[in-house]
């Protein structure tokens, strides 16, 4: 594909996961046929609410910056294709991070892949092989047995994260705080973007 649908694309701050704290370069597309009931970009899912935007329009304002690092993001990016997105990125020495629910094999080069699974569509197989980071959200107390059934499926290396749903925080934070001090092998992911109110 050498053409996508764009929610939006920005220059910010990583908020969640391993990467959190880092400068990041966003590229959101649009489009998702997941359905997360909790999902805080919900605009994103129909792709035909975005203008299909050239390769080159999208790279040129990532170029502009001095971002090394960029997230591909939606939506379910792992929709489409990649190939020629993320060459004309690596080819500018860009490091890559994907964020996806697993749903779709990739196509694509890709840096890092994190795997957020969730309930309402099974992932493909590969994306267990493929996670870099497991990022399971937590938003009902049967979560945690759910996120250590695809904790037991990811490779060895794997970085293993439970966030709570953000407007489920107060519930869940120190159950899962809990969680993880008698399960160290995870560790917590809290989405400090939206706590700095930054985009």
């Amino acid at each position: 594909m050498k053409a996508f649908p764009v929610m939006e694309y920005f220059y910010s701050i990583q908020g969640e996961g391993v990467y959190t704290g880092q400068s990041a370069f966003f590229i959101r597309l649009g489009g998702c046929d997941v359905g997360c009931v909790w999902c805080d970009v919900k605009d994103s899912w129909d792709s035909n609410k975005h203008p299909l935007v050239d390769l080159n329009e999208i790279v040129s304002p990532v170029f502009q910056t001095s971002a090394d690092f960029v997230v591909i993001t939606g939506g379910e990016p792992a929709m489409y294709d990649l190939t020629f997105l993320t060459q004309k990125l690596k080819k500018e020495g860009k490091e890559i991070a994907i964020e996806t629910s697993g749903c779709y094999p990739l196509k694509g080069e890709i840096d890092w892949y994190c795997f957020s699974p969730k309930k309402f569509k099974a992932p493909v197989e590969e994306a267990y092989s493929k996670a870099n980071e497991l990022k399971v959200i937590i938003a009902h107390p049967s979560d945690f047995e759910w996120a250590e059934t695809h904790a037991t499926r990811v490779n060895a290396n794997c970085e293993l994260f439970l966030q709570p749903e953000w407007s489920k925080q107060d519930r869940f934070l120190q159950p899962i705080i809990d969680y993880i001090k008698a399960n160290p092998k995870w560790k917590i992911s809290l989405q400090t973007h939206k706590f700095m109110q930054i985009p």
